[in-house]
């Protein structure tokens, strides 16, 4: 398999010079999961004896397993038609805001939202009022760019119009038809205001429906915030990409964590993969803020911003059938009182 800048062939030929914060990557992983699988068996918090990860918020070891992630999985995807355009369209839909509160605001006032019946005015009538009551209506998780659609006043006027526009163009059907992963982040790098990072990670959420097929370990792209993590963990890359480091890492996990003694509870029998791996990146570089205070990465930023708070809410817990993860029935559903992030 080729990742983005190599084979795997060629990455075992390359000796990249880490540093000690790709130690802590491991141990954060690993102590991440840990309080993971803590908190889905009903265990009480703390759930963790390390202060940063008691008090930050870090994203799950596991991307899919993340709030938001399982919401589209388990609720925003079933809730789609047989027609395989409108599981590609309520996806996007859903994560170009990438908030649940949005998506509930508008199906009670919208009715069950399909790729058939969209009516971009509608829904950015809908979210303006939303918006005017003092409701946040996008996520603090990605910095969303305004298209540059003609007539569109406000930014959730225009990423409707471009969902529309998505459809009419058949850039779905194209999507739908696209032989690989890579095929279908070209597809959605050529939109207007996605860029490279935000494609990917939408290359990802679209495949965790059925109407895609493709292997998290076929395609990666680095994002930022994985840049700056992979310039604390080695000092010296010796030539690779950054995508060849985060194949070179994924491909070397069960190593890492059995040369550390770490033991690392998987999602349920699913090993890390190259999405997971670059995730991790990007959360380390946020942890080693605190950590290593001392290392610099590609940004200024020498603090964590989001700190953690206990979400209401309870988490239903599903992955894509093809994944074959057996979720067991005693963590189908987290409870309010014991959720972290």
């Amino acid at each position: 398999m080729i990742a983005a800048g190599g084979s795997l062939t060629t990455l075992q030929n390359r000796h990249p010079r880490a540093t000690k914060i790709f130690d802590t990557y491991w141990r954060f992983a690993a102590e991440r999961q840990k309080i993971f699988h803590a908190r889905v068996a009903g265990s009480s918090p703390p759930w963790t004896g390390d202060p940063i990860l008691l008090a930050h918020r870090f994203t799950n070891s596991y991307r899919a397993a993340d709030r938001v992630s399982q919401y589209l999985i388990n609720e925003v995807i079933p809730g789609s038609s047989s027609e395989s355009v409108d599981v590609l369209f309520r996806t996007l839909l859903f994560k170009v805001f990438n908030r649940v509160r949005t998506w509930s605001t508008l199906e009670s006032a919208l009715g069950e939202l399909h790729a058939v019946e969209f009516d971009p005015k509608e829904c950015a009538t809908v979210l303006a009022r939303a918006r005017e009551s003092g409701q946040r209506i996008y996520s603090a998780a990605y910095i969303m760019p305004m298209p540059a659609v003609p007539g569109a006043n406000a930014k959730h006027e225009a990423h409707l119009s471009l969902i529309w526009n998505l459809l009419v163009s058949g850039t779905f059907d194209r999507i739908l038809e696209a032989s690989t992963l890579r095929d279908v982040y070209v597809l959605l790098s050529a939109v207007p205001s996605f860029g490279p990072f935000l494609a990917f990670q939408f290359t990802i959420d679209l495949n965790y429906s059925s109407a895609l097929n493709h292997s998290e370990m076929e395609f990666v792209v680095a994002g930022p915030g994985a840049r700056s993590g992979i310039d604390k963990c080695f000092s010296d890359l010796d030539g690779m990409s950054y995508e060849d480091i985060i194949r070179y890492t994924c491909d070397r996990a069960n190593e890492e964590f059995s040369e550390r003694g770490l033991e690392f509870a998987d999602l349920w029998g699913r090993p890390l993969q190259l999405v997971d791996c670059q995730n991790l990146f990007c959360e380390v570089d946020k942890y080693s803020r605190v950590a290593h205070p001392e290392a610099v990465g590609r940004s200024s930023r020498t603090r964590i911003k989001q700190r953690y708070s206990v979400d209401p809410h309870p988490v239903r817990y599903g992955f894509p059938t093809r994944w074959n993860v057996t979720v067991p029935d005693w963590a189908r559903w987290v409870s309010p009182t014991n959720t972290f992030a």
